[in-house]
Parts: structure tokens; C-alpha cells; sequence
């Protein structure tokens, strides 16, 4: 019986179009100031150290730090410290309007419907926890922040490790089996199926299921059965 459900966002909640298309090039655009502005500040600074650790610079170097944030940005890696950063710029931009963050047209409408039924939902993504409730507390069906009971990022552990999966079910307190996980990323699927958990791949239009899924598939939530 599912009692709780871990979903990805990008590509599962909603289009990736908006992340790469909107919120990475944001990031870009407005890291040096940010940095200019907030790097002595305890919280960015944290990650700045952490970004010139990764990189092997030195920690006042902020000119190659923030060169090296461009590039993982253009290289889409998935990086603790730039995710961090990035979710401190983001913050900005919603609060001040410049965008809402995209939600498939069939998404809040279940995910209000699920919790109604009684299970906890939870989201697992690569963007820091703090982008997460930035994503759901200023999406275009208003703020759904209020329907998820946790949040997980890369801090607990790669979205392809299955060990990840495993510390998030201990963490959340159900038995793997009772939780299914929603991705759009095959790899992310077979992990936490090693971990014990349900799974369900989303396969947005226009992509399509393949007849040999590995997973269950669907094309949007309401194809979902929990």
C-alpha cells in the first residue's frame, strides 16, 4: 500500500524547459552581483568556501569562484554548492515577480487530491532544499509548500545511489516498499527500485512510454495510481 510519495521536479512535476530555459539562465546572469553583494554573509559564503574547495581554488579567489559557478552552470552539473547558490539567487527573482515557477496543467490538482487521501508527499531533486520551496511556494497554482511533509537534496546522497533512497525511506519512516517514487530519469528509477521503492516514469509528451518500460510509465499524474 503506498502511504507516501517522493517526486522528482524537473521533468516530473514540471517542464525542464523552465529550469534551463528560465531559472539556470538567471543564475548566470545575476551571480556576480549577488556574490559582489552577499558574498561575506555567512550562508553564501559557506558555499563560495565549498565551491573554491571543489574547484581547488583558493577561498578568496571570488573571481575564479564565480567564473567556475558559470561554467557548472553551463555544464548542468549537479553540485552541492552551486545548487545552494543558485536556490539563494533564485530567491530573488521570485520574490521581486520575474517569473513563477511551471507546473504541468494536471499537478497540483493531484498532488491536492493525494494528500486528501492521507499520504505524505515529499519531493527528492537535485536543486537545493531551499530552491525546492522556493519552486512550490511560488509556482503558477500559488503556493503548495504547505501539502509536502520534507524535502530532499544531494546532501542526503546522489539521485542514482541507491543508498540515497534508502537513508530518505529511513528518514521518512515508511517501509520502502510503501513509497513511490515519480522520475523522468530511468536511472533515478532503477536506484530506488534497488532500494526497495515503488517507481513510476513519467514520460511527458512528446515523449512516449517505450513497449519495454522498465518501470511503470505514464504521461502525466493522473495516469498515477496510489
Amino acid at each position: 500500500m503506498t502511504r507516501a510519495i517522493l517526486t522528482d521536479i524537473e521533468g516530473t512535476t514540471s517542464s525542464i524547459s523552465f529550469v534551463k530555459d528560465v531559472l539556470f539562465p538567471y543564475a548566470r546572469e545575476h551571480l556576480p552581483a549577488f556574490v559582489a553583494a552577499h558574498g561575506d554573509e555567512p550562508e553564501t559564503a559557506r558555499w563560495l568556501a565549498a565551491t573554491a574547495s571543489e574547484a581547488g581554488l583558493a577561498a578568496d579567489d571570488r573571481a575564479g569562484i564565480v567564473a567556475t559557478l558559470q561554467r557548472w552552470i553551463d555544464e548542468d552539473r549537479k553540485i552541492t554548492p552551486l545548487k545552494a547558490l543558485q536556490g539563494l539567487i533564485w530567491a530573488d527573482g521570485y520574490a521581486s515577480g520575474a517569473y513563477r515557477a511551471h507546473l504541468y496543467a494536471e499537478v497540483a490538482a493531484r498532488l491536492h487530491g493525494w494528500k486528501q487521501q492521507g499520504l505524505d508527499l515529499y519531493v527528492y531533486s537535485s536543486g537545493s532544499v531551499a530552491a525546492q520551496k522556493l519552486f512550490f511556494g511560488f509556482s503558477e497554482a500559488g503556493d503548495l509548500t504547505p501539502l509536502f511533509s520534507g524535502y530532499f537534496d544531494t546532501e542526503i546522497g546522489g539521485k542514482r545511489e541507491q543508498a540515497s533512497y534508502e537513508r530518505i525511506a529511513a528518514q521518512i519512516g515508511h517501509a520502502p516498499a510503501d513509497i513511490l517514487f515519480l522520475s523522468d530519469i530511468v536511472e533515478e528509477l532503477d536506484a530506488a527500485r534497488a532500494a526497495g521503492l515503488a517507481t513510476t516514469w513519467l514520460c511527458r509528451p512528446p515523449l512516449q512510454c517505450p513497449a519495454d518500460a522498465s518501470h511503470a510509465c505514464v504521461a502525466d499524474f493522473d495516469a498515477i495510481t496510489a
